[in-house]
């Protein structure tokens, strides 16, 4: 992770499609990150990526982690996609 002191940025879609396919469960990702993590973090919540229209990204929900996307996110791949961020 950079030392520059910028934290981590997770953005979690809640669309409607993305909230039916799960990403109601990622809602509490901020209370379910490790403490050793959190000041690390800053998670948000998009009102919707407009990725779902795209044939090419047709698996909701998604998150982007500093601009990564990631598709059919689940907590445990955000965490591990996080650890991986902040430990290289």
């Amino acid at each position: 992770m950079e030392e520059s002191g910028k934290k981590i940025e997770i953005e979690i879609c809640l669309g409607t499609t993305c909230f039916v396919m799960g990403a109601s469960k990622l809602q509490e990702l901020e209370t379910l990150i490790p403490p050793k993590y959190r000041n690390l973090v800053e998670v948000k919540a998009n009102t919707c990526m407009d990725l779902c229209k795209n044939a090419t990204y047709m698996k909701a929900p998604f998150v982007k982690i500093d601009g990564e996307l990631i598709t059919e996110a689940n907590v445990e791949k955000v965490l591990n996609v996080l650890e991986r961020k902040i430990n290289g």
